[in-house]
């Protein structure tokens, strides 16, 4: 009996495994998502499921777990097998570029724990810090029944990574609230040095508000000092921020390139079909009406803040604690988060 469990979950893996990168997202999700809890026990799945119409899909956050108790299965909870299962769970809704800084944001939990501990230390103290650090503390929770024609979800999260994805129909996906952080945003010591998981996020935005000329940077930098935090946190009903900043319209042709491989980091996050989804979502809603906002300096080291807003959506990124060196960055939807529009239309056409 468990040799043919034991089976069953492999050839499960498997073909979520062998199905191609052309197959919609939502499918590898299904099958994915499926082979994930074919290979947990019973009071894992437990732990691991939720109901999709409950309050627990749309509870989340980016602080830690002591700060926000968190339900699902955790990594450190699973075996190897499904450890495998969970991450190609993760690897369905995310490009590979995706992939590597949902896990490098996941392993900083090491570095962050010896820079703690050194702290400590120096301190004279051994005492424990109430806040674990733990590559392995991240949850997977399940809503609903995952299938390639009904409706469910899932999340993946813990400290610094927050990924949602909602299903409708078996076609229509949402991906956000999407937020990735990095404590330290630059590893300044010890064998992994030089480290940056999000500076592509930085970097692209330094070049976008350096090409500004001194006209352009009145309506861009609203402020000397950036704020302590991306403003929205973790709340899950969102609106415009205002002022927008200097929009696309008012960019050259080369600042209005920069602006969009500036979006294009962030889309690029998702597997291809809903990276594809996002871009043709704003771009059918205007580019021109996209705007920048920077706060703080823009030397590099310096504590800094920024978003881009267009119509349909937000980015924010802030790099303002520990002295400028932890970055929170956010993807929201005005009317998709946890698929809510999706929904919406889903009822509509079903009465």
């Amino acid at each position: 009996m468990l040799r043919a469990g034991i089976t069953a979950t492999f050839v499960a893996i498997y073909a979520a495994v062998m199905l191609t990168s052309a197959e919609p997202s939502s499918a590898q999700m299904a099958a994915t998502a499926n082979a994930f809890l074919t290979s947990l026990t019973p009071a894992q799945r437990t732990q691991a499921t939720f109901a999709f119409d409950g309050d627990e899909r749309t509870h989340w956050h980016f602080i830690p777990s002591e700060m926000f108790p968190r339900r699902g299965l955790t990594i450190k909870d699973m075996n190897e097998t499904q450890r495998r299962a969970a991450h190609e769970l993760l690897k369905s809704g995310l490009s590979q570029r995706g992939y590597l800084t949902a896990t490098g944001i996941m392993e900083l939990e090491n570095v962050l724990d010896a820079i703690e501990s050194a702290a400590r230390q120096a301190r004279g103290t051994n005492s424990g810090t109430a806040l674990r650090r733990d590559p392995e503390r991240y949850y997977f929770s399940i809503f609903g029944a995952p299938s390639t024609t009904g409706t469910w979800g899932w999340r993946a999260e813990g400290h610094h990574v927050s990924l949602q994805f909602t299903v409708v129909k078996g076609t229509m996906v949402a991906a956000t609230p999407t937020f990735f952080g990095a404590n330290p945003a630059e590893v300044r010591d010890g064998p992994r040095k030089g480290l940056r998981v999000l500076g592509a996020e930085e970097d692209t935005a330094r070049a976008l508000v350096e090409s500004l000329d001194a006209t352009q940077k009145t309506r861009a930098i609203l402020a000397p000092e950036a704020p302590s935090d991306i403003q929205t946190m973790n709340k899950n009903d969102i609106t415009a921020l205002t002022p927008s900043g200097i929009m696309a319209d008012s960019l050259t042709a080369k600042q209005r390139e920069l602006l969009m491989a500036l979006i294009d980091v962030y889309a690029g996050f998702m597997a291809p079909d809903l990276a594809a989804a996002r871009l043709a979502k704003l771009k059918k809603a205007g580019v021109e009406k996209i705007g920048f906002v920077w706060m703080g300096p823009t030397l590099r080291g310096q504590k800094h803040y920024y978003r881009v807003q267009g119509p349909t959506f937000l980015i924010e990124y802030d790099n303002t604690q520990n002295n400028g060196n932890h970055i929170h960055s956010v993807w929201r939807d005005f009317e998709g988060d946890f698929g809510r529009d999706l929904l919406r239309e889903h009822l509509k056409s079903d009465h």
